[in-house]
């Protein structure tokens, strides 16, 4: 059951970067998602570090 399953899981891999490789669509496409998706994380990781800092200046201020 296991084999089949990571069979079927290589297969389908295979076959969407033949498919991505092959379509000038399929490529442009993910390309888009991509860019979409990485700027995403970074303006979460931007909000993550912003929120950081200023709870560390907020923590300054009290104990002084």
């Amino acid at each position: 059951m296991e084999k089949i399953f990571c069979l079927g899981l290589v297969m389908g891999a295979v076959g969407g970067a033949l498919l991505v490789a092959n379509s000038y669509k399929a490529r442009s496409l993910v390309k888009k998602s991509q860019s979409e998706v990485m700027q995403k994380v970074n303006d979460m990781m931007d909000e993550k570090l912003q929120a950081c800092s200023g709870g560390d200046s907020e923590k300054k201020s009290k104990k002084a």
